[in-house]
């Protein structure tokens, strides 16, 4: 087995919510993910904000994603 030293800062270490200086690189992983995926959702949400998408009603919604099933289908 091998052995990686990474230095982080304590901001990142909070934000990972690491409490040990040893974790396993699968645990690692799966931390670094889970903020990709966060930040990711908050871009998405920013994205919707500024374009009205976060206003659709659930029937607006089901009405677009018939509208692209249709248009498959139609192919």
């Amino acid at each position: 087995m091998k052995l990686l030293n990474v230095p982080i800062d304590e901001f990142e270490y909070a934000k990972l919510g690491l409490t040990s200086d040893t974790i396993s690189f699968r645990d690692l992983k799966e931390k670094l993910n889970i903020d990709y995926a966060k930040e990711a959702l908050i871009q998405c949400n920013d994205i919707a904000e500024r374009t009205g998408l976060s206003q659709l009603s659930l029937d607006d919604i089901n009405a677009e994603i018939n509208a692209v099933r249709n248009a498959k289908s139609s192919h």
